[in-house]
């Protein structure tokens, strides 16, 4: 039974539902229809089987709970969390997060990073927007990593695929270049700016804006043959 929708995105909706057996408040991600989108969530269920296996409090990424199909459409059901990174420092009383606070989320996502890296996971869309607050209320707060709709294993990685969110993607990444797990720790060290300054680190709405301010402010990056592979 659909309670509110929590978000709308290019895939499709997530909605707070209740479930009838247990009678538990759950999210439910709801893909499109489109033959891409369903392609994607099969992707998704591939990579969220092996992250089943993991306790989402010793490992801080979202318990997921199964899926269903509705009218042709993937239906994926997760635990319920509180809001996201991005709501939670638009709150007045959040802005420009403390370094006491900034730490010990930084240490948990670092943690989602690291056993992604074990079965060696690229998120490929780390923000504040995919960094869910389990309870706001609660201190140190705690949080998870959602949405595996872009990740993949690393050796799946096709150079040239531009995944990810503008302002957040790698380098390399940008420039259609070879990318393994470490575009997610270029993504974690933009959050961190995110969450003690209050405002994103690199503006622009394209990727080449993006890439003009990073040289402008840090220089021109390496060539790609003279990379450590």
């Amino acid at each position: 039974m659909v309670e509110a929708f929590l978000g709308e995105g290019g895939f499709g909706i997530v909605a707070k539902c209740r479930d009838t057996k247990t009678n538990q408040a759950v999210a439910i991600k709801v893909n499109k229809s489109r033959t891409d989108i369903l392609q994607q969530a099969k992707k998704e269920i591939f990579i969220l089987e092996q992250l089943r296996r993991l306790d989402p409090d010793a490992t801080n990424i979202v318990q997921w709970n199964g899926f269903f199909l509705e009218r042709e459409r993937v239906c994926l059901k997760f635990e319920l969390l509180d809001q996201c990174l991005w709501d939670y420092i638009r709150d007045p009383n959040n802005r420009r997060l403390p370094i006491s606070e900034v730490r010990p989320i930084l240490g948990q996502l670092t943690n989602a990073l690291s056993h992604l890296g074990s079965l060696g996971i690229v998120h490929a869309d780390l923000k504040p927007g995919n960094i869910m607050v389990v309870n706001r209320y609660e201190s140190p707060v705690k949080v998870r990593l959602i949405d595996f709709g872009l990740a993949c294993p690393a050796s799946a990685v096709m150079p040239g695929d531009r995944v990810g969110t503008v302002g957040y993607s790698a380098p390399e990444v940008m420039l259609g270049l070879p990318h393994n797990e470490a575009c997610d720790m270029w993504s974690l060290g933009l959050v961190a700016v995110e969450l003690v300054t209050g405002v994103p680190l690199y503006p622009g709405k394209k990727y080449y804006d993006v890439l003009k301010f990073i040289i402008e402010t840090q220089g021109q990056p390496p060539d790609h043959d003279q990379r450590v592979h």
